[in-house]
């Protein structure tokens, strides 16, 4: 028990760091955006190459995965996270600026969320599940604890300066701590998949198709959730208090679905959650900006997105072995990256064109249809747990 929280505790500083030092933007965009003459919304563009380079990575990295062990090529991705920080610290404008994104997020494909899911399927084995949700509870703090950091150290040095620190800890303490502080999971050389792989069959499509669905939504609402909130006529204060408490709420999903323990399965939080995000967003949507259907929201949606996002990393543990889980999550990791990228810019265009109001509905309906698609997998429960 004291090795798993070793584990536990290193993949979560780990993470937390990784994901901390990538997610800079916030809070040095217009910092960035005055130095390079530029816009807004062309420095928040490195957030949408990263996600695309992480998700077109994903399948590679999967590979990488079953040849080399999560570990070495997570230490690899830390390696390279901060050549990536090191190139978009000594950017002189966006045409370095962009392409260093896009290597952080290749870099990140190997080290982040994905790798650690691996490492934890291959070391913890009938644990896994418990200890991802723990982990995905504790990296949900990521920004929460960089964020302030980050602004003080733009304020004391420079948004370079800044990012050069952060590269240096990626390459002098992350990478290492990984190499030599994870214990080895001895699976380098497993085999390739067999052909009841985590590629094929109508189980892992339907399970693609929810995940993304969802995702799209959940990331979306993430992006441009003050933005959303205030097109509906709210202020920016009260946008800003709905949006910090959701993320409030989010974390209190992930740890409902710990409680569950060995009592139910990744797929039955699935099917719950997945249930209670078009519900919330319908709240919202009825009853505007209302106490009452704000209030509903936050705890429907917020809690039921909470709980998705363990889902969304332990419902491949139902179906597939942990031989097969890493290249699921990494073949799962394409699309969902792809229509993370995609959320943003698509749901600024629909508020634009439709408003708000409007847009919870687009949205309401497309977690309808993955709830539907989730139905549909939970049908076929007794077939994939045959092929796990």
């Amino acid at each position: 028990m004291q090795r798993h929280l070793l584990v536990l505790f290193l993949l979560a500083l780990t993470q937390i760091t990784g994901w901390g030092m990538v997610s800079v933007l916030p809070v040095i965009a217009t910092t960035v955006a005055t130095e390079f003459q530029t816009s807004l919304p062309m420095i928040f563009v490195g957030t949408s190459v990263m996600f695309v380079a992480m998700g077109l990575a994903a399948p590679w990295t999967g590979r990488a995965f079953r040849r080399f062990g999560p570990r070495s090529v997570m230490a690899a991705g830390a390696g390279m996270i901060a050549v990536g920080l090191c190139l978009l610290a000594l950017s002189p404008g966006l045409l370095v600026f962009w392409p260093a994104w896009g290597l952080i997020g290749i870099a990140g494909s190997m080290f982040l969320t994905t790798s650690a899911y691996a490492y934890i399927a291959d070391y913890a084995e009938d644990r896994a599940r418990s200890l991802i949700g723990t982990l995905m509870l504790v990296t949900g703090l990521a920004g929460s604890v960089f964020w302030p950091i980050t602004a003080f150290l733009d304020g004391l040095v420079g948004w370079r300066a800044t990012i050069l620190v952060y590269a240096g800890i990626m390459a002098l303490v992350i990478c290492p701590l990984v190499l030599i502080g994870l214990p080895a999971t001895g699976t380098a050389t497993a085999p390739a998949i067999s052909k009841r792989s985590a590629h094929k069959g109508p189980v892992f499509a339907l399970l693609v198709t929810a995940i993304t669905l969802n995702s799209f939504v959940t990331f979306g609402i993430e992006a441009v959730g003050i933005q959303l909130l205030q097109a509906t006529g709210m202020d920016l204060a009260g946008a800003v208090a709905i949006a910090s408490l959701l993320g409030v709420f989010k974390v209190g999903g992930r740890v409902i679905d710990l409680l569950g323990g060995q009592r139910w399965d990744g797929l039955s939080t699935g099917m719950v959650s997945g249930a209670m995000i078009p519900v919330g967003l319908a709240v919202m949507w009825i009853g505007g900006q209302g106490f009452l259907s704000v209030a509903g929201f936050l705890v429907i949606y917020g809690v039921g997105s909470g709980a998705f996002a363990v889902a969304r990393a332990t419902m491949p543990l139902v179906f597939f072995e942990k031989a097969d889980y890493a290249a699921a999550m990494a073949t799962i990791a394409l699309p969902m990256n792809l229509i993370n990228a995609l959320a943003p810019p698509v749901l600024a265009a629909l508020m634009a064109g439709i408003g708000a109001h409007a847009v919870f509905a687009v949205l309401g309906a497309l977690s309808t249809m993955a709830f539907t698609v989730l139905w549909q997998l939970n049908r076929k429960r007794s077939w994939g747990v045959m092929v796990g």
